[in-house]
């Protein structure tokens, strides 16, 4: 007996034990093994039915307990207090800013829950006291939480908010966009490295970067872009001897030098360049370059085409979707962030 049901936890599976154990005691619910009053075994006991850990059952019993599926008695047990297969898990999104790429994300990941979840949406501006008050309104009320870790000081430096994030129960908390510095392996969920993907992506596509004579870094101040960019920009410029050069923005009065490539955040920055560029006679992709942050339709057709760094925000929002159904491991994952080549570098 003992050895039949370790045998029903697939050691391999890319689903974790612990719902391996909610999806066997959901599966005897629904084949009416088990009924509203039913006892079912203890944590002990199914921990060492199952030949896992206590932690795991635990955590298992939670979600069941979450999903309103089993009730504990005290001095008792646990007990099967509802049959409802349609219970929604709870989800709630704490993002810093509701741009038109955190809509892809979040439709991607209430496209990929479907009917299992309900999803809340919540926005905390970048601001700590912002995020202390939305925890202190919503904790013990979701089954999910997904945060996105960015936030400032006063003073418009980054930080990391770590005192008020691990207020949100461990098993319970997904990071989304950002790793929390200097804990980056310690949260599971989907993070983009800034510096890392700028860097990698240059090189990737440092043979066309080789016939421009600097690379210009249009970072503009005051917009709560990642810092890390830059740090990766100016390791690439060092490592691989480019000219380089850091402005804020692109002025109205302001020339472009032939042999610049510029890399552009801002879409208002990214629109000026292409104006000068036609006021000046300038090829794109042969007399300067652009490469523009975050790709979207228009900037395929722009100009004949604007060469793009992206993550990818539909996949980021899937995968999310996808550790809360517990399809995909709970772990810290690296978002794709790739290059698309078009006329413009």
């Amino acid at each position: 007996m003992l050895l039949d049901k370790s045998e029903k936890i697939a050691v391999d599976s890319r689903t974790p034990k612990y719902l391996q154990v909610v999806n066997l005691i959901l599966e005897d619910i629904e084949k009416g093994k088990l009924k509203i009053g039913d006892r079912i075994p203890s944590i002990n006991e199914t921990s060492f039915d199952f030949l896992l850990s206590r932690d795991t059952v635990e955590k298992a019993y939670n979600e069941l307990r979450d999903r309103g599926i089993i009730s504990s008695v005290r001095g008792k047990g646990f007990y099967i207090s509802s049959t409802h297969m349609g219970h929604k898990v709870k989800v709630l999104l704490l993002f810093n800013k509701l741009s038109s790429y955190k809509k892809i994300i979040y439709y991607s990941i209430i496209e990929t829950l479907g009917a299992d979840a309900t999803v809340d949406l919540q926005i905390h501006h970048y601001n700590r006291n912002l995020l202390e008050d939305l925890l202190e309104s919503n904790i013990g009320n979701y089954n999910y939480y997904v945060l996105a870790p960015h936030f400032f000081n006063s003073l418009g430096h980054p930080e990391t908010a770590y005192d008020l994030i691990t207020r949100i129960p461990k098993d319970k908390l997904l990071i989304i966009d950002r790793a929390v510095k200097d804990h980056e392996n310690e949260f599971p969920g989907v993070y983009q490295d800034f510096s890392k993907d700028i860097f990698e992506v240059l090189e990737s596509g440092i043979s066309h970067l080789r016939k421009y004579t600097r690379l210009i870094l249009v970072f503009p101040k005051g917009d709560l872009y990642p810092v890390e960019i830059m740090d990766g920009f100016k390791r690439f410029c060092f490592f691989h001897d480019f000219k380089n050069l850091i402005v804020d923005g692109v002025d109205d009065d302001e020339q472009l030098d032939m042999g610049d490539c510029h890399i552009v955040l801002a879409e208002t920055d990214l629109v000026n360049i292409v104006k000068k560029s036609r006021e000046q006679m300038f090829k794109l992709g042969r007399d300067i370059g652009i490469i523009s942050y975050n790709d979207t339709p228009l900037k395929e057709i722009l100009a004949e085409g604007i060469t793009t760094i992206s993550t990818d925000f539909q996949k980021m929002g899937k995968t999310i979707a996808e550790q809360i159904l517990g399809i995909e491991d709970r772990i810290p994952i690296k978002n794709q962030f790739r290059m698309t080549l078009r006329k413009s570098l």
